[in-house]
């Protein structure tokens, strides 16, 4: 187990992980083939790490064991009514061979407000760092060191009672897997064409937007090829008033003339980290930052007067990725082509792999 303190803030002792070794681990040479060209998604480390919580017991038996295969009874209430959050995290090697995650604290804190929408039991943050690190501790070596390279953390909790009836589950289990990952863009960040999905919806007011649950990014599919099929990268969805929210699995941010900065802003919009580093890092430079409501005739219009000199989106994945094309039913608007957007992204990804300093306090190192 890995030494971690006492939490001054919520006075939780670390909890008691059993560690079971993988005696199928992948080789020192298999690991490595696998690192020099890890893509995203596609392979994944020895082990992983699960938490139980129940109604009577709380969160308990936490433990480290083989990466495999999760057994289900066919009644558990996720397979039925998709009781289920998850989340996007990365872990960095930097040059001296340390490795640190960024914010995971946020990371944490809305776990917890997804748990909360979702009606799962809340995670305590020091829970959820320490099952970071506790991973780390075991699969380290899985952490890349090559140019754009990190380890993609994905923790997720899900509803595992066996039961046929509509209420919050009483047994519910967390996980935290891993997968190396390449650099997103392979050969430089490439601006990305937009489809504007005015037939469907990802959420609506009162809904789960703002909750990073699987059945947001399911309603997602079915847009997303009607995107493909009209040579697009991507979707953007629009409220019920047709204001902008987000893209399939980024936010988006608009880039004024006089250096203002807005972002769509609800209660149907997922709260991005990314996005809220961005935006701290535009306001070091002295750029005024707004959430509000964004609607598509203000995109259209600002573009084509010039109001509007640059749009982008961002997320755990891409870091930022400028929009090139936003492409409708019948209109094709090419988008204004800047500065910021790179130099945001560049900026933010020397803090996160240890190139630059961390004024504000970001990094949290997990091989401690």
């Amino acid at each position: 187990m890995t030494t971690i303190d006492t939490d001054p803030d919520t006075g939780l002792d670390p909890l008691e992980f059993a560690v079971t070794r993988n005696l199928a681990a992948k080789s020192a040479a298999e690991r490595d083939a696998i690192l020099a060209s890890p893509g995203f998604g596609q392979s994944f480390t020895d082990h992983m790490v699960d938490i139980c919580w129940s109604v009577r017991g709380g969160w308990h038996r936490p433990r480290v064991s083989p990466y495999g295969p999760i057994s289900l009874d066919p009644a558990a209430a996720v397979l039925h009514y998709g009781q289920e959050i998850f989340e996007g995290i990365k872990a960095y090697r930097h040059a001296d061979g340390s490795v640190h995650t960024f914010r995971p604290d946020q990371n944490g804190r809305r776990l917890q407000r997804s748990a909360r929408r979702l009606a799962l039991p809340e995670l305590p943050v020091p829970y959820f760092l320490q099952s970071l690190k506790e991973l780390i501790a075991v699969d380290g070596a899985w952490v890349p060191s090559g140019e754009d390279q990190s380890l993609y953390l994905r923790p997720f909790m899900f509803a595992k009672e066996a039961f046929l009836g509509v209420r919050p589950a009483h047994k519910v289990a967390y996980y935290l897997i891993a997968s190396p990952a390449g650099a997103y863009f392979k050969g430089g960040v490439q601006p990305v064409s937009i489809w504007l999905s005015e037939d469907y919806s990802r959420a609506g007011k009162g809904g789960t937007g703002a909750a990073k649950t699987g059945g947001n990014y399911a309603a997602s599919l079915l847009p997303q090829s009607e995107a493909y099929e009209n040579e697009c990268d991507q979707v953007v969805f629009l409220d019920q008033d047709r204001n902008v929210e987000e893209l399939g699995g980024m936010n988006v941010v608009f880039v004024y003339k006089d250096g203002t900065i807005v972002t769509p802003q609800s209660d149907s919009i997922l709260e991005g980290i990314t996005r809220d580093s961005l935006l701290q890092l535009a306001r070091d430079r002295g750029h005024h930052v707004e959430g509000r409501n964004v609607s598509l005739t203000e995109w259209r219009e600002g573009v084509a007067s010039g109001d509007i000199v640059e749009v982008f989106a961002c997320g755990t994945a891409a870091v930022v990725t400028p929009i090139g094309t936003l492409k409708g039913r019948d209109f094709i608007d090419e988008q204004p082509s800047g500065t910021l957007a790179l130099e945001l992204r560049e900026e933010l990804t020397n803090i996160q792999y240890g190139r630059a300093e961390d004024k504000h306090g970001w990094l949290y190192r997990l091989d401690a």
